[in-house]
């Protein structure tokens, strides 16, 4: 055994073939693109025109029993703390309707890059919600990793954290 944790199936993202053009969402597999397409749906019901680490936390929170999800649970962050926390800081324009696709920002772009690092790092051929936690934890001027500072979830206990959650799973 290599210590690696082996995918589900359904954690399984497709195996990349280095010889044809990047597809930069490839390796996520449903969880991350699920955390990926909700973030934007956040950042619709809030109003917002781009998509920020706000709402990648978020759609994180939202998991149930995703592994990042599990993480945020147990470091004791919720939903509702963190919408608020968000509302606070950039407001909520709701009743002005966001249509057509929202971008990233730079910084939620910037978090999807570290997630496939983060994912490498632990020997998994995939990203998962897990992955982008990480990846968001490390975004430390990005307002996600403001609020899970914030709420006492600093980097090394989310990591310690998602560390015990993939113990668990494994």
């Amino acid at each position: 055994m290599t210590g690696r944790r082996q995918p589900t199936p359904n954690q399984r993202g497709p195996r990349l073939d280095k010889t044809r053009d990047w597809k930069p969402f490839a390796r996520f597999n449903g969880q991350a693109r699920a955390v990926v397409t909700a973030a934007q749906a956040e950042a619709r019901q809030l109003g917002h025109r781009r998509i920020g680490t706000e709402h990648i936390l978020l759609r994180l929170l939202k998991g149930a029993d995703e592994p990042g999800a599990v993480a945020l649970s147990r470091l004791g962050i919720r939903y509702d703390t963190a919408r608020e926390a968000v509302q606070q800081a950039v407001g909520s324009n709701s009743n002005s309707p966001v249509s057509g696709t929202i971008p990233f920002d730079d910084r939620a772009k910037k978090v999807l890059e570290l997630s496939l690092r983060e994912a490498l790092a632990l020997g998994d051929n995939f990203i998962s919600s897990e992955h982008i936690l990480l990846g968001l934890i490390h975004e430390s001027p990005g307002l996600g990793a403001r609020i899970l500072r914030e709420h006492g979830a600093d980097a090394r206990a989310v990591r310690d954290e998602v560390g015990r959650v993939r113990g668990a799973v494994s």
